[in-house]
């Protein structure tokens, strides 16, 4: 992303300010008519993509927004001719739409025939939100909408279940861009003016507040004195900075220029201590209570309360961030690492004196409970940030830090909605051909009524959805078609969508597309793809918790509470058994065949769901315990050992 200077930074830095700001007058005194707030989001913040983001790049990965990185110019920082054109025009679609909305809501959709300019401006919004997307992004996401949009061209060539009548060019473009129902202004949109633009705002704000200090402290008291202390802190403080971050890239940027140098300080191998970074920044995005804004937008797009999300969602994120800490410490014991010193740690005193900082966190869920709206209890919790950070006066933020926050968040917003235009075409594409149908036709034919396979095939498909993708457009795309798969077969509609969730969350920490891995290589001076795979493979928790959602609704905390205490101890084991694996540690080095066999005994645990719950769950205590004398034979062993 370019650091724009002199005249141009200045007039970029006041139109985003203005931007995000307006944004929070609406969340206080009132939102514009759906189809007016919608093209007016769209034209205050496509042109900045263009400004800020060039054509062409170095490949250096930085940090710009919601899960997501981009490159520096090749040369300068100051934005081309052509790019100020793109930014001029990338105006003109959303200005039509936000000035005729009664022209709009009153056409006949596929009668009223489109006047010219409705035609290019059409067009003309299609190919910049692309363009776009190639500069912000990664040119995959590009490439799949522009696939969507030469599809809905030769559909009608494509035998079977993937073909579709002839589509005229009129009929294309009205289905993208004059229908307020779907394409770049449907309700895709609406949800990045609402919730995304006021909970992206929300984390700017918290991050200059020093509440990421806070969590690297907090993570330190906890964990920095216990063997790989360093990889702890990552996992802890990225765990509770992304619940509100959203951007998985920020939170490697943020807590990752800390714990990744003292990671490999301490011993670990480069890759591992980026992959650690990766894997537990990705993971913020599942921590209750905001879980990066997706618990309130799957709420949206579910119906199902906003409390009843963040309920259902809480041991998952538990078991995924233990399954981290397992990881490591095996990792840490494996390499006989120790430790920070005590002298390095802060005390928790001084984490006491911080604790402050965690109140708007407190203040956004009591207003959500009360009953608030969830854009006006964001912009409490905005205000909540402000007022609390002057308990301590040198920590207050002053207004060239608020101004700073709303410019910072108004970047993120910017590269937000761009992804969300592209996924509205995308999905609006998909749904039109009846591609969704589809596809749904194939898994659940492929799969011959076997919710297993056809979870197997939904992840695979949410993966690949969500590659390059920043993590709540990739979530919006694969729950419109992956998710209906599964609750026709029987799975519960809220596990449904966690599972796709996940898959779509994970995609950002798989190789060979993970964004983040190559953000947090760039910081551990390590190979992009090894440090993708060393995510990966301790982002495995995340694999079990999602088929978890789906096969055993008691980890959402449905049913009975010993229902609920069984299934995640069952998942635990079994997520233990896979860090054994992995690591090939348990109280001493392991073979591949003790490995393997973790490996077995892992599966059998986590997708034996034919067999009773009372009969795993006393199969899981014998392993335990059993695991627990293995441990202590095997270090008293090694204790007990000569050295010399």
């Amino acid at each position: 992303m370019r650091t724009l200077h002199g005249k141009t930074g200045r007039l970029v830095q006041v139109w985003t300010v203005g931007a995000t700001a307006l944004h929070l007058y609406y969340a206080g005194f009132g939102w514009p008519e759906p189809l007016e707030l919608r093209a007016l989001h769209l034209m205050l913040f496509l042109p900045l993509v263009f400004l800020l983001f060039p054509a062409r790049s170095t490949g250096e990965i930085v940090e710009v927004g919601e899960g997501e990185a981009s490159t520096e110019p090749s040369s300068y920082n100051t934005p081309s001719p052509l790019d100020w054109v793109l930014a001029g025009l990338s105006i003109l679609p959303s200005l039509y739409m936000y000035v005729n909305p009664l022209l709009i809501y009153e056409r006949t959709e596929f009668l009223t025939p489109l006047t010219m300019p409705q035609l290019w401006l059409g067009i003309l919004i299609v190919c910049l939100i692309i363009e776009g997307v190639r500069r912000a992004f990664t040119p995959i996401l590009a490439a799949l909408t522009a696939l969507v949009i030469v599809y809905m061209f030769t559909a009608h060539y494509l035998p079977g279940l993937w073909g579709y009548r002839r589509m005229s060019l009129d009929h294309v473009v009205e289905t993208m861009y004059l229908i307020s129902g779907r394409g770049v202004y449907g309700p895709l949109m609406g949800i990045s003016a609402t919730l995304i633009a006021i909970f992206v705002t929300f984390g700017a704000f918290v991050r200059l507040s020093g509440a990421g200090q806070l969590f690297s402290q907090l993570g330190e008291v906890v964990a920095g004195r216990s063997a790989g202390g360093p990889a702890k802190v990552a996992v802890i403080s990225s765990g509770l900075f992304g619940t509100v971050s959203g951007s998985s890239v920020s939170n490697v940027v943020s807590t990752g220029a800390i714990t990744i140098p003292l990671m490999k300080r301490l011993g670990y191998r480069p890759a591992f201590a980026g992959g650690v970074e990766t894997a537990a920044s990705v993971g913020g995005a599942i921590m209750p209570p905001v879980m990066g804004a997706a618990s309130f937008i799957i709420a949206e797009t579910t119906g199902i309360p906003y409390k009843s999300v963040i309920i259902a969602a809480s041991l998952g994120a538990l078991l995924y961030y233990v399954t981290m800490l397992i990881m490591v410490h095996l990792e840490a014991k494996r390499l006989g690492l120790a430790g920070m010193a005590k002298e390095d740690l802060p005390s928790w005193r001084t984490v006491f004196s911080n604790s402050h900082l965690m109140l708007p966190l407190i203040v956004l869920f009591w207003a959500l409970l009360q009953g608030f709206s969830t854009t006006f209890a964001g912009l409490l919790s905005i205000g909540a940030v402000i007022v609390l950070s002057w308990l301590r006066p040198s920590q207050g933020l002053r207004p060239g830090q608020i101004v700073t926050a709303l410019y910072e968040a108004g970047t993120m917003i910017a590269v937000v909605a761009l992804a969300v235009g592209a996924a509205g075409i995308i999905v609006a594409g998909l749904t039109t051909t009846g591609l969704v149908v589809a596809i749904s036709d194939i898994v659940q034919n492929f799969a011959d009524g076997s919710l297993w396979k056809a979870s197997i095939l939904v992840a695979l498909i949410s993966l690949f959805l969500g590659m390059g993708v920043p993590t709540t457009p990739a979530y919006l795309i694969v729950s419109v078609v992956a998710a209906p798969i599964l609750i026709d077969l029987g799975a519960p509609m809220l596990g449904a969508h966690l599972f796709v969730f996940y898959f779509a969350i994970l995609a950002d920490a798989t190789p060979p597309v993970s964004v983040t891995a190559y953000a947090a290589a760039v910081i551990a001076k390590a190979d992009g793809l090894k440090t993708g795979f060393e995510a990966w493979q301790l982002s495995i928790g995340g694999l079990i918790v999602a088929f978890a959602f789906v096969f055993t609704p008691a980890i959402m905390w449905e049913g009975p509470l010993y229902q609920t205490v069984e299934v995640f101890g069952m998942c635990l084991t079994s997520a233990i058994f896979v860090c054994i694996a992995s690591v090939g540690y348990w109280g001493g080095h392991l073979g591949w065949l003790t490995r393997m066999l973790a490996v077995g005994i892992a599966v059998a645990i986590a997708f034996s769901n034919s067999v009773a719950v009372e009969i795993r769950a006393p199969i899981c205590v014998v392993l335990l315990v059993a695991l627990a004398l293995v441990w202590r034979v095997k270090t008293r062993g090694e204790s007990l050992a000569p050295t010399g």
